[in-house]
């Protein structure tokens, strides 16, 4: 049986965090802010779980969702390998709108779907979301809407589409709070140089500020550098397709984002591409919130 709670009033916010977490502890989905989107969420850990959320979405695990975590200390327990100007890009803009695809810790036991051995994480700037995410741990979250659909503003938009698929709805009113509804913007931090997967709420020019040799969405660095101060990308034996987990990782934030994932979506996993584009995990291109 499906449950409203208005996380606007403390004292429904409580019961609606209480009732979220029974939720997700039983494998059922749940909806909720990000400061994005709004996005379906589920036990990362749990497959079954995953499943349904890919279920309620009408998406397929060639779509695998993104990761929320509550801070950026939670990135080593998922991830291994993770560069340094991963690191710094998480200093500079987490919490907020930027998934970052990294090599998933192989000891993991968990089950997002076809990720390739990638992860797509992101911390959303969003209390709610936080405060969630802190008493629960990593949750697989994808946009709170049908595939090919709108993304959710409100958790009301969301009952529209997702219905008694959903355990819990929690509202917090439209997200995001201001300005326009942005997918978070996704970036592959299995290649070097890192690329851009999605371009989302955060510009090029002050990604760039941080990591210079950030190549953009089409693989071109910044023309304001010479060549040869740029590392050469890597380039794989034969072509292959971009992860569709970074483009799930946050469908565009008009069609399906990862709440980050995500909504986050998490196009790559934040349903990606890996160290060869192929083998990233995606945000929602699907929609991450």
């Amino acid at each position: 049986m499906t449950s409203r709670f208005d996380a606007r009033n403390s004292q429904d916010l409580e019961t609606g965090l209480e009732a979220a977490r029974a939720a997700l502890a039983a494998n059922r989905c749940i909806v909720m802010p990000t400061d994005t989107v709004y996005g379906i969420a589920a036990d990362a850990f749990s497959a079954q779980a995953v499943a349904t959320l890919l279920a309620a979405k009408g998406r397929g695990r060639n779509m695998p969702p993104p990761v929320l975590i509550p801070q950026a200390a939670t990135m080593d327990g998922l991830a291994v390998d993770v560069p340094g100007f991963a690191r710094e890009l998480a200093a500079e803009f987490w919490p907020g709108a930027l998934t970052l695809i990294l090599h998933a810790q192989p000891s993991l036991t968990w089950d997002l779907g076809e990720t390739r051995g990638t992860v797509a994480l992101r911390v959303p700037d969003d209390e709610v979301a936080r405060q969630l995410l802190r008493s629960t741990g990593p949750l697989a979250v994808s946009s709170a809407n049908r595939t090919g659909n709108p993304a959710a503003a409100t958790a009301e938009e969301a009952f529209e589409q997702l219905g008694e698929s959903v355990e819990v709805y929690l509202e917090a009113g439209p997200r995001p709070i201001s300005g326009d509804a942005l997918s978070s913007t996704i970036i592959d931090c299995t290649l070097t140089p890192p690329r851009v997967v999605r371009e989302g709420a955060l510009s090029l020019e002050a990604l760039r500020a941080v990591v210079p040799g950030l190549l953009d969405a089409d693989g071109q660095p910044d023309p304001a550098l010479a060549d040869d101060t740029l590392p050469q990308p890597e380039i794989p034996a034969e072509e292959e397709a971009l992860p569709e987990s970074g483009a799930d990782a946050e469908e565009s934030a008009t069609e399906d984002a990862d709440a980050g994932d995500s909504g986050d979506a998490i196009a790559p996993a934040v349903p990606g591409e890996a160290g060869n584009r192929g083998a990233t995990q995606g945000g929602e291109s699907a929609r991450t919130p």
